[in-house]
């Protein structure tokens, strides 16, 4: 762990060269007499709030100056922290879980530049998340916790049972489903009531049957929704959706079953279904004492093209910094660090986009292989429906939400589906 310099206390421009040295250097140390009090909106609650006062706590330890008041937001965290800003009191800090709000707040002047800390960044991280995180090429958004959404788990004891493994291609998956299917287990807990979990299954088959640069041009709305890559890969979700027969419940009961109820249909000592195609999150929602390598298991998600077999669709929290001051600059200094992401590695459910943590950190062998796939990945693109406008990507009933669960109503309309999505993504995009 490397060592910030020390610097004396004196002119304001002597404070903002230290911290800016701090960032360069990316150790741990603050610089000494950093005093004040930051408050933090974020969207973490339950044990997600307990990892994150701990790093709190780290930092604090260093700088005892500094007094760090936490408020949990949950999902409602957008809209805190958009009332605060428009109300003219905004949190010093605050972490969202859609990029898109924070290149909106940057571009109205409201987010501060974090650039004192792109060094620190730029060592740690890939620069596909210094891009995620910059608007015009500055910086202003730190990802400290993200997720690896190309996941599939599976329940040990169906496999064992149905005498099945893994599948690493997708006519293999499709394959995998059959054969459990013909043991008597339902291969596929869908949740559906869920939009959100609809977007992440579209994108990953997205991604590796239409390739990065589709992707892109997706997400920016620069190729219409009508187009033929996405017709192909609705298409192929269908081929999942749309086997009925391989759902709990069936088509009703996936349109009824919300995310965490998905998982205890998986992840259980009595499971209705083998596999939960979702996130590296997914165990966070167990019910069951159920273990991790006894119980369940993960593998990626199947790829379709060679040439992106070690896709990743990921998404991840964005701190960001309203109010410029010493205090702020240096705990969004500290978040920075490997330090910092190793303090909330080492108590689980984490996964970071900070190859400057060590593998062992990762207690959980399960955590380790997927957070290390996150970290390494070669091609990583964002959770897509994220970097929409939240009318069309993120929002419950309408737009992308709304039209996936359409689809698994009736997975054979395709092509209306697709005129669906773009008259929608045409309105919220305002072309």
């Amino acid at each position: 762990m490397r060592h910030y310099r020390w610097y004396l206390l004196g002119l304001a421009a002597l404070v903002i060269a230290g911290l800016v040295a701090a960032a360069t250097a990316g150790g741990a140390r603050q610089a000494r007499g950093i005093s004040g009090n930051i408050s933090v909106i974020g969207k973490w609650t339950g044990g997600e709030q307990k990892s994150f006062e701990a790093v709190i706590d780290a930092f604090t330890n260093k700088n005892p100056d500094v007094d760090v008041k936490y408020t949990p937001g949950g999902d409602n965290t957008p809209q805190l922290v958009s009332t605060a800003v428009a109300g003219g009191n905004p949190p010093d800090v605050a972490i969202l879980p859609q990029p898109g709000l924070m290149r909106d707040l940057a571009r109205r002047g409201a987010a501060k530049p974090i650039t004192f800390a792109k060094a620190t960044l730029a060592k740690n991280e890939a620069p596909v998340w210094l891009s995620l995180g910059s608007v015009k090429g500055k910086l202003y958004g730190l990802f400290f916790k993200a997720a690896n959404k190309s996941t599939v788990w599976y329940n040990v004891k169906l496999f064992k049972d149905a005498g099945a493994k893994p599948a690493t291609t997708l006519p293999a998956f499709l394959k995998l489903a059959k054969t459990l299917k013909a043991s008597g287990a339902k291969a596929y807990a869908i949740a559906a009531a869920d939009g959100w979990t609809l977007t992440d299954l579209f994108e990953n088959i997205y991604l590796r049957q239409a390739g990065p640069a589709k992707y892109d041009l997706l997400t920016t709305h620069k190729i219409k929704w009508t187009d033929a890559s996405v017709k192909a890969a609705l298409r192929t979700m269908a081929k999942i959706v749309g086997d009925t027969g391989n759902i709990p419940g069936g088509r009703s009961g996936a349109l009824q079953t919300d995310f965490p109820t998905s998982v205890t249909q998986v992840l259980s000592d009595k499971p209705k279904a083998a596999m939960a195609i979702e996130g590296d999150f997914v165990p966070n929602d167990a019910k069951a004492d159920v273990k991790p390598i006894k119980d369940y298991n993960v593998f990626p998600f199947p790829s379709i093209k060679p040439s992106t077999r070690s896709a990743i669709v990921g998404g991840g929290d964005t701190v960001i910094m309203l109010k410029s001051n010493a205090a702020s600059r240096a705990f969004i200094s500290f978040l920075a660090t490997s330090q910092a992401a190793t303090l909330w590695a080492n108590r689980g459910g984490f996964s970071s986009p900070n190859r400057g943590i060590k593998p062992s950190a990762y207690k959980d062998a399960l955590n380790r292989k997927t957070a290390l796939a996150l970290a390494n990945a070669k091609i990583f693109r964002f959770d897509m429906s994220d970097l929409q406008p939240a009318a069309f990507g993120a929002t419950t009933g309408q737009g992308e939400w709304k039209l996936f669960q359409d689809f698994v109503s009736n997975p054979n309309n395709v092509n209306g589906i697709a005129a669906k999505l773009e008259a929608a993504a045409k309105k919220a995009y305002g072309k």
